[in-house]
């Protein structure tokens, strides 16, 4: 009880008699109900050995993933001998390859630093040579450059935000080129840039630019501004009180409001208000107030019409700028009122896991067809009709099918339709980073507590994959036999030697689960999989490794108990105590260089698959260790990341 108190495992404590009597039935074999002090570590380290070796005896996952240690020294040794095998230019070749597609974030962001300074530097030239620049000098060139890249901005500012267009780009070949993972790390990045272009052009205007104009002499107003001002010399309040004055002033007025509700410490509650100022932090605050960007777009473009010593249509560009992204946003935004009216859905089950993680099991619409690693948005209009909520899809594509040869599909539905659930619609699905696994030769699948939920569609998908392949060779084999001792009646059992249709063709070998938490209630969230997968996978193409982080690292004192008991109760009921399934629970964290280093030395020359989810610290951690093996050996990792 102290070993599982020191180690925060609350479910081990209320166990603690029944994991004491284990110990007592292996180091008390003769039931005296005592054993000496003189023999008790004699006998726990026998019994250890013992267990251990029952466990590397069963064909399961429970220690399939410890490593030996010749693993580093292999992986080494081959890293060595590639670059030995290499010569200096190919090398050189080779290094530059990967540097750029492990930053090829960099070139898109380049591209578009370059089009905003090319957009501001066209500007600043084109006013400098114009009557303006005579009395508003510096000030005009700064504000109409800033004025462009402005209106460049607001315009690509919506296209990281259409779901449906990205989720179709991301599948093409621009895929490979544009980082749309990133969409909405693009979208910050791009509202950081306009918050500076607000500066420098409103700033220019009511601090530079309006007081020069009204403070000039009589000669150089007539002769540089009598027809765009008219004959008569506005003040600094007929500057400020006009369309362009009124029209830029609301728009940076709701665009401060946006903003600053958008900040994690708005956003994420993180700033404690009195009421009723409180309403003014949290989600729905930040998502109500984002969607003032409608405002902020129609005042733009009236903004536009009425622009300062502009008076030709054609050089009234922010209309060009705004066309193409306010249709497709609008298109997008049409498109889904209308696909998630038709996509209602029945809610079969309802479950709340220890984290507060809701599980929702709910009817399958006929239109909705999705990918392993995808997600969707969910509104119950009994909770808001306004607010949707992004749900990870745990389900595989197929796992709904209708049993085959009298096996029960891998998703069994708990159907209770006799309770009165609220209705839900769906918007989706939407792509995700995970959805492309199935490129890829071995997969690595890395989640951190909640990050694991979108690996759990792509292990269910392999695992009936492996199913479906080991029926259809089960089916092969049974034609093949029973056409050997038929050879006589070939035409007549023709026909029922036609093979079940096959699916498509399985790239992916091996797939490494690898999942992380510090709560061991967060177990329950997968179990079911867990032990699915374990009972299914015969062939070993699923390797599952659970870390507990509450728990002192394995060979620490204070967790040594722990380890003993586990690995007895395993090697006797093939039940980790921890976890409650029959994989392994490790302590601590994993040492990411020794995995990859693992992978690396068993899969050579394989393209490997890196997918994670979780906290962006760990991200850089494996993104850098992805592309240091990279230059080593022949093994390549490719590295895709997704933060909740």
């Amino acid at each position: 009880m102290l070993s599982a108190s020191a180690n925060k495992l609350s479910r081990l404590k209320e166990q603690a008699e029944e994991h004491a009597a284990l110990i007592m039935e292996e180091v008390d074999p003769e039931r005296l109900g005592y054993i000496e002090v003189g023999t008790l570590s004699r006998d726990i380290s026998i019994t250890e050995t013992m267990a251990t070796g029952d466990v590397l005896l069963q064909k399961d996952t429970y220690l399939s993933h410890s490593k030996a240690l010749s693993y580093t020294s292999q992986a080494l040794s081959q890293n060595l001998q590639g670059l030995r095998n290499k010569g200096r230019i190919r090398r050189m070749g080779t290094k530059l390859l990967y540097y750029l597609e492990e930053n090829w974030r960099i070139w898109v962001m380049s591209l578009w630093i370059m089009i905003m300074i090319g957009l501001f530097t066209w500007k600043f030239f084109q006013y400098k040579h114009k009557s303006a620049f005579v009395v508003m000098r510096y000030c005009v060139l700064t504000e109409k450059g800033a004025a462009e890249t402005l209106e460049f901005n607001m315009a690509l500012i919506l296209l990281p935000v259409c779901r449906n267009t990205i989720t179709w780009l991301r599948s093409t070949k621009l895929g490979l080129l544009v980082p749309f993972d990133d969409n909405i790390n693009f979208h910050k990045t791009i509202a950081a840039a306009i918050v500076i272009g607000v500066i420098l052009h409103a700033g220019n205007h009511l601090a530079c630019d309006f007081p020069r104009l009204i403070h000039s002499s009589t000669d150089d107003y007539r002769h540089y501004y009598l027809h765009d001002f008219g004959s008569r010399k506005p003040t600094y309040t007929d500057l400020v009180k006009g369309p362009e004055g009124v029209t830029g002033i609301l728009m940076v007025i709701f665009m401060a409001i946006a903003f600053t509700l958008a900040t994690k410490w708005f956003r994420r509650n993180l700033i404690k208000l009195p009421k009723p100022f409180d309403r003014i932090t949290g989600f729905n605050a930040f998502w109500y107030s984002h969607h003032l960007f409608v405002i902020v777009h129609i005042l733009l473009i009236i903004h536009g019409v009425f622009l300062y010593l502009v008076h030709i249509w054609y050089r009234k560009t922010t209309w060009m700028y705004l066309a193409v992204p306010v249709l497709l946003y609008a298109g997008e935004r049409t498109l889904r009122f209308f696909r998630s009216g038709f996509d209602t859905v029945r809610l079969l089950k309802v479950a709340i896991y220890p984290g507060g993680v809701l599980t929702l099991q709910m009817s399958n619409p006929p239109q909705f067809r999705y990918k392993s690693g995808q997600y969707m948005f969910v509104q119950c209009s009994a909770v808001s009709p306004f607010e949707w909520h992004p749900f990870s899809i745990t389900s595989a594509p197929e796992v709904c099918e209708l049993p085959v040869a009298g096996k029960s599909g891998l998703l069994r539905a708990n159907d209770s339709t006799k309770k009165s659930f609220p209705k839900l619609l769906i918007d989706g699905p939407y792509g995700a980073p995970a959805q492309d696994y199935h490129k890829y030769d071995v997969l690595l699948l890395i989640g951190l507590g909640i990050g694991a939920t979108p690996f759990i569609s792509i292990l269910k998908d392999l695992l009936n994959n492996i199913v479906k392949m080991e029926e259809q060779a089960d089916f092969a084999s049974d034609t093949s036999r029973t056409s050997e001792q038929s050879n006589a009646s070939n035409e007549s059992t023709a026909p029922n030697r036609v093979l079940p249709k096959r699916n498509r063709t399985l790239k992916t070998t091996n797939a490494y689960f690898y999942w992380v938490t510090r709560e061991q209630g967060s177990f329950d969230w997968f179990k079911g999989v867990m032990d699915e997968v374990a009972d299914l996978d015969q062939r070993g193409v699923i390797e599952m490794h659970n870390y507990l982080t509450s728990v002192y690292e394995e060979g620490d004192a204070r967790s040594a108990l722990i380890t003993r008991v586990q690995a007895l109760n395993h090697a006797k009921n093939c039940v980790d105590i921890v976890s409650g399934t029959r994989v392994r629970t490790h302590f601590a964290r994993p040492k990411w260089k020794n995995v990859l280093s693992k992978l690396s030395s068993k899969h050579c020359n394989a393209r490997i698959g890196v997918f994670y989810c979780g906290a962006p610290v760990l991200a850089k951690e494996l993104s850098k260790l992805c592309y240091e093996f990279n230059q080593k050996g022949s093994t390549k990792f490719e590295f895709h990341k997704e933060h909740f």
